[in-house]
């Protein structure tokens, strides 16, 4: 573990990085890295996390009590969610929370980052799932976290941001990078009309890859994924790769998405516009290209 003077400039570097990249604004986000005896060390409320010095970083014990802060200074209102990832993941060193723009989208939309689209983060982060909304600063945010953090290093906060965990504050902050990566990948390939997913084949494999490389993972990919809306299953992750009879990308249609705990019907908004889910725009664009080629056959 490193020193508390180096823990100290870490956490001012990081928040550096977050504004500078514009995952936070104004006194947004807040990051927390354990220390010794019990300790943590936690970003103050009400700074802006770009201009942050080493005097500021207040410390906690587990319970969030204060052992010692400069004069005005308090920790983040964001603690009780910290405090949940450390209480039941020995293995965290650090968390970073931010709102990173395109990831925060998604969970605006109540999107998940959960299909197997990326070798890389299905390797490194697995799945990217959706806590339900939470009052900010409150112990309702905190619990609606709980589940999550017990087997994921990502998570989105719905309506809110994004939070990491890792084994150091380096580690964390690097993987709320990729959250916030694979959220811009994910948006343009949404906006292109069409996914290729890994098959559940190729995610095993991928999985199998993971002890090379040296990472360690909170939780295996649950082996058959329940339909969006069931209970999480708290031994594993659940991650959407479709069932293959050899083909390693799958495009995603109605029948390999999963479908929604409340389906949405098509609809027509104010002005006259005519309003689509992603599967129905989807489902729409097969079959107009389809009734194309068939044309170009004739």
């Amino acid at each position: 573990m490193d020193s508390e003077p180096q823990l100290r400039a870490d956490i001012v570097e990081i928040g550096r990085r977050l504004w500078v990249r514009g995952y936070t604004a104004s006194n947004d986000g807040n990051i927390s890295a354990r220390l010794d005896g019990g300790r943590l060390l936690m970003t103050p409320a009400s700074v802006c996390k770009g201009f942050m010095t080493p005097e500021m970083l207040v410390v906690t014990d587990l319970e969030g009590r204060v052992l010692s802060a400069a004069p005005g200074r308090k920790p983040s209102s964001e603690m009780l969610m910290h405090l949940v990832a450390y209480r039941h993941r020995p293995d965290v060193g650090a968390v970073v929370h931010a709102h990173p723009p395109t990831a925060t989208g998604f969970a605006v939309a109540g999107i998940a980052l959960d299909r197997a689209v990326l070798a890389e983060v299905v390797t490194t982060l697995g799945s990217i799932p959706l806590a339900d909304y939470g009052t900010p600063s409150t112990q309702e945010l905190a619990s609606t976290v709980e589940p999550f953090v017990k087997v994921h290093d990502a998570l989105l906060l719905a309506n809110h941001g994004a939070l990491a965990l890792g084994k150091d504050v380096f580690a964390a902050y690097y993987k709320m990078e990729t959250i916030e990566h694979f959220a811009g990948i994910s948006l343009v390939a949404r906006l292109l009309g069409r996914e290729h997913l890994l098959s559940r084949d190729e995610v095993e494999r991928l999985q199998g890859l993971r002890g090379t490389y040296g990472i360690a993972a909170p939780a295996p990919i649950c082996p058959d994924p329940p339909p969006t809306g069931a209970d999480v299953d708290p031994s594993c992750q659940i991650l959407i790769a479709p069932e293959s009879t050899g083909d390693r990308l799958v495009p995603l249609s109605t029948a390999t998405e999963p479908a929604r705990a409340t389906p949405v019907a098509a609809g027509v908004g104010t002005g006259g516009e005519i309003r689509l889910t992603y599967a129905q725009l989807t489902t729409l664009i097969d079959a107009t290209v389809g009734e194309i080629m068939k044309g170009l056959k004739a």
